[in-house]
C-alpha cells in the first residue's frame, strides 16, 4: 500500500481549537481506516510546519479524498508528498537503463 507524507500546518480556527487537537486525531485516525488505510504515525512538529502524519492509503485518489476532507474542516492545511519505501526504491532503481 503506498506511503504518504503530509506535512501540516494549522489554521488560525485549528490552532484557537488546539485544545481540541487529540479528539481531531481520534476523529482522522478513524477516518483513514474508513478509507481503507491507516495513519501510522503522528508528529508535532518545530519549525516551518506543525505536524506531520504518515499513513498509508490504497491510492492516490483514496489520499485525494483525505486531505481534501481533513481540508474542509479548516483546522490544518496539507502538504503531501508520495513516500517511496526502500524496496521501493531498490525496484525502481534496478529498473533503470
Amino acid at each position: 500500500m503506498p506511503t504518504y507524507i503530509s506535512l501540516l500546518t494549522y489554521t488560525q480556527q485549528g490552532i484557537a481549537g488546539i485544545k481540541k487537537g487529540p479528539e481531531r486525531l481520534d476523529a482522522a485516525r478513524k477516518a483513514y481506516k474508513q478509507a481503507g488505510g491507516e495513519l501510522k504515525a503522528f508528529y508535532v512538529t518545530l519549525g516551518h510546519y506543525d505536524a506531520l502524519a504518515i499513513a498509508e492509503l490504497p491510492d492516490d485518489t483514496a489520499l485525494a479524498k483525505m486531505v481534501l476532507g481533513l481540508g474542509a474542516m479548516g483546522n490544518v492545511r496539507t502538504e503531501t508528498l508520495r513516500a517511496f519505501n526502500e524496496a521501493e526504491f531498490r525496484k525502481i532503481v534496478g529498473e533503470l537503463p
